[in-house]
């Protein structure tokens, strides 16, 4: 194998791993995003279980208010009968009376039930609260890792660049305008495997002479099919 090829593969070889590298940063935006959005249905039924507890508090308070509402009245209405002297007014009082009466009962009835809603509600809220908290523990444990990640990346990334440097600077001249650009046409594979007669770039069989001209290791020489350079497999 020409040196030249040699150090084409080292080449290649740091390369792709910067492919690789730059492909996993390019991803961690998209890792931190989906982590962050698992947040949003527990978020989401804490606020469904808080705006629930507060509708049925209201409620009770509604239902607390009417039957104080009516107690007053009552209570007017049975000044107004003490003060009478009109017996078919007394009488007419005595049935606002009973009426106001039987609305207080079935308000203070409405009220227990919205309160025993309540309770529910709040044992609903703190299971909302606690599954929420547990989820933010896990989605801050793999933002984390993440992070982490990410600079393990970068400082990987820098290291690749600075050996790839060395390699290129001390490649062929000559060679290396040709590599760059078929690792930028070519899926990030230059220079390929001659393997069964056939170009491991393209997986096409390739003419005799190039066979031949492959094996001797004389000179560069690249598919015809596809223009990787070749090299014979070792």
């Amino acid at each position: 194998m020409l040196d030249e090829i040699r150090a084409l593969l080292v080449l290649q070889d740091r390369d792709r791993k910067l492919l690789a590298v730059d492909q996993d940063l390019g991803k961690l935006p998209q890792d931190l995003a989906r982590e962050k959005n698992r947040l949003r249905d527990d978020e989401e039924a804490l606020r469904m279980a808080h705006d629930a507890l507060m509708a049925a508090e209201l409620e009770v308070k509604k239902h607390e208010m009417d039957a104080q509402t009516r107690r007053t009245t009552i209570a007017r209405l049975k000044q107004q009968q003490f003060e009478t002297r009109k017996n078919e007014e007394y009488q007419a009082l005595a049935h606002e009376i009973v009426r106001y009466e039987k609305d207080v009962d079935q308000l203070e009835t409405a009220e227990l039930e919205a309160m025993e809603k309540v309770d529910q509600l709040r044992e609903t809220q703190r299971d909302a609260e606690s599954a929420l908290a547990k989820t933010r523990a896990m989605v801050d444990e793999d933002l984390a890792k993440i992070a982490a990640r990410g600079e393990r990346m970068k400082q990987l990334r820098e290291e690749l660049l600075a050996e790839r440097a060395q390699l290129a600077a001390s490649a062929s001249e000559e060679l290396m305008p040709l590599y760059e650009r078929l690792m930028k046409t070519k899926n990030g594979v230059a220079v390929v495997a001659l393997v069964d007669d056939k170009c491991q770039g393209c997986f096409m069989k390739v003419i005799p002479s190039t066979i031949v001209s492959v094996h001797s290791g004389e000179e560069v020489t690249r598919c015809e099919n596809c223009g990787r350079i070749l090299h014979a497999e070792p």
